[in-house]
């Protein structure tokens, strides 16, 4: 049944509780000390599109019930209702055996749509929006570029317009789940002769689009989650423009603070302190001081994010806008990731680089993913620069090219 914005919170939880219970199996006690501590997929590509379908398929019943968009408007295919709601159905749907996470689900969900909805035309609003919530429809991230990653407004690649099309030229990276993608949010340079930040635009761009090479990257952690994306002379539609021309950087900002926000409050990735506590206990290691200590660090760890998250939460529902203190959430969820790594790293000691049969080897895809979160979505270093500048109010690091046209800025 529908949930109904008339309904109470009780009623609420009460209707998805038995919503739930009729569309998935309950999660037994101990569960998760099994769960997945991969921080990214190592998985054959038919596998990771099992996985994708999984994940799509579930997202689509909950969406037809009501429950896939429950923040959204109702014009917008959502349920209308609030943070509590949403809150209280994730709750509640932690407490059943449902598929796992994808980088590119999630892109397509909590990034991409909200912000075809929040810069999109009538058009493409119906074109994606529903589609993009509901997952018909995938999208990826073309913004990175192999000398453009931290530094992202001094990307290269060039859209030049062509009558009623945009000609496009140049290279993305790092571009999550492209490979199974059926559209990209494309930032490009379309006028070289301005600074940098004001020189750029945002398309939507069709996958399948003739001159568009994608080429999955392999990962030191064996999967290929991230590709390459080459674009030789890729015609793209003015009509799939995603907003005014020269104002790609303010489109990027704003996916990028859908990304940090989601960052900081996503699931935990990669296992946590109950699953490093099943690895200390099969090993016999929790007598071991070095084990106990991290243990505990990462256990205040996870209970002080989890404080952060509620804070956060309650500025939303008391109608604070997004902010810089995003970049402290994502900041604070990597540093998570690295400690975990490290209370692994000595928990296990030989049995991580060795496979002894023991069933822990796994926790070596979590050793050598989570570095790759200290960049993704903005690098540490970046998040310090927001957070000093934007929230402590420190004076702005000097920047050579402020104001200089891109096409003088050296490279």
């Amino acid at each position: 049944m529908t949930p109904s914005p008339e309904a109470t919170l009780v009623e609420f939880t009460d209707a998805a509780r038995a919503w739930l219970a009729g569309h998935a199996a309950p999660r037994r006690p101990g569960d998760d000390r099994g769960a997945d501590v991969a921080v990214f997929h190592d998985l054959a590509p038919d596998r990771e599109r099992a996985l994708i379908d999984g994940i799509r398929d579930w997202q689509r019943t909950k969406f037809d019930a009501g429950y896939g968009a429950l923040t959204w408007p109702v014009e917008a295919g959502g349920a209308g209702l609030s943070d509590r709601h949403a809150e209280a159905f994730g709750e509640l749907e932690a407490g059943f055996d449902v598929p796992g996470q994808h980088e590119l689900t999630s892109v397509s969900v909590s990034l991409i749509a909200p912000t075809v909805q929040m810069f999109g035309t009538l058009e493409q609003k119906e074109r994606l929006v529903r589609g993009l919530l509901r997952l018909d429809e995938l999208a990826c991230q073309l913004f990175s570029e192999p000398s453009a990653g931290s530094d992202l407004a001094g990307l290269a690649t060039r859209a030049v317009r062509d009558g009623d099309d945009w000609v496009v030229t140049g290279q993305k990276v790092w571009s999550s789940g492209a490979q199974f993608a059926g559209w990209g949010e494309l930032i490009a340079r379309t006028d070289p002769d301005v600074a940098k930040h004001k020189g750029l635009t945002a398309f939507l761009l069709p996958m399948d689009t003739p001159g568009v090479d994608v080429r999955p990257l392999r990962q030191m952690s064996g999967g290929s989650s991230f590709c390459e994306v080459f674009l030789d002379e890729v015609r793209i539609p003015d009509s799939l423009r995603l907003g005014e021309v020269g104002e790609g950087w303010t489109v990027a900002l704003a996916t990028l603070g859908f990304e940090r926000g989601h960052s900081g409050s996503e699931a935990r990735v990669g296992g946590g302190f109950t699953q490093l506590l099943a690895a200390a206990e099969r090993l016999d290691r929790t007598g071991d001081p070095d084990v106990r200590r991290l243990l505990a660090d990462v256990w205040v760890h996870e209970k002080l994010a989890s404080v952060a998250a509620q804070r956060d939460r309650e500025a939303r529902l008391a109608g604070a806008a997004p902010g810089p203190i995003g970049s402290l959430r994502k900041l604070s969820w990597a540093q998570g990731l690295t400690l975990v790594s490290e209370a692994a790293s000595t928990i296990l000691g030989n049995e991580l680089v060795a496979d002894s049969g023991s069933g822990l080897f796994g926790w070596t895809e979590h050793v050598l993913g989570a570095p790759g979160y200290r960049i993704a979505g903005g690098s540490d270093e970046v998040q310090r620069t927001i957070i000093g500048e934007r929230l402590l109010g420190l004076p702005p690091e000097p920047r050579g090219d402020r104001g200089v046209p891109w096409k003088e800025i050296p490279r």
